[in-house]
């Protein structure tokens, strides 16, 4: 299901629409104002990592030099 994020042009808050499966403008109404006048903004989407261990838990017997993120090299920390 999309996300998409929007700022009203009536009072300038910024509110998110989950759409079903495409993004449909009568769904686009401002939570605090009703407004439906909006700028659609970029956001960043969700990346799953994969890995739900965190870099700053590495046991002593794993080594950074293996492509991990030890040490907050990544800067994903």
């Amino acid at each position: 299901m999309p996300v998409y994020d929007y700022r009203c042009i009536d009072c300038s808050t910024i509110y998110d629409v989950y759409h079903k499966g495409k993004e449909i403008v009568d769904d686009i109404v401002c939570p605090s104002c009703a407004s439906t006048k909006y700028k659609k903004l970029i956001s960043v989407p969700a990346v799953p990592l994969g890995n739900h261990t965190h870099a700053n838990e590495c046991s002593a017997d794993e080594s950074c030099e293996s492509g991990g993120c030890c040490g907050g090299a990544c800067g994903l920390n």
